[in-house]
């Protein structure tokens, strides 16, 4: 399977790499920001401005999604966040393309704002802390920490 692995440079990044050993076998790429760690990473990937809180880098985003996603025509779409993953899931989306959301570890108390957005989007979404459920609705699902 062919699998898209979106995420921010930093912390996100940190929590996907945590989880590679899920992918072994399968066919993964990483569409993730210009960073001098994302430089170096041991895995192929397609690196793109940061989207910050700018609508237009959001548009542009979803545009460069979409050529990534049309060369490489993913089968599987995860993220572990940050907003990079709206523009993302929501291609995926329109293609047909099957699509996994993992709320931060940090967020126990509070929703991220890309997980506000994508939860009506994403086919799964999983949160790391069991009292995070309570913040989502029906569709949340809990079944472990990431770290």
């Amino acid at each position: 399977m062919k699998i898209a692995l979106v995420c921010s440079h930093g912390g996100h990044l940190t929590e996907m790499l945590q989880l590679m050993e899920a992918f072994e076998g399968h066919d993964v790429f990483f569409v993730t920001y210009i960073s001098p760690r994302t430089k170096h990473l041991n895995y192929p990937n397609y690196l793109i401005e940061n989207i910050g809180k700018s609508p237009l880098r959001m548009l542009v985003s979803f545009f460069m999604m979409a050529l990534i996603f049309r060369k490489e025509r993913p089968e599987l779409v995860l993220s572990t966040g940050s907003e990079i993953a709206i523009p993302a899931i929501f291609l995926a989306k329109i293609i047909g393309v099957r699509t996994f959301f993992i709320e931060s570890w940090c967020r126990i108390s509070t929703k991220s704002f890309t997980g506000t957005v994508v939860y009506f989007l994403t086919d799964e979404f999983l949160v790391q802390w069991p009292q995070t459920l309570n913040l989502y609705g029906n569709k949340a699902k809990f079944i472990g920490a990431v770290i």
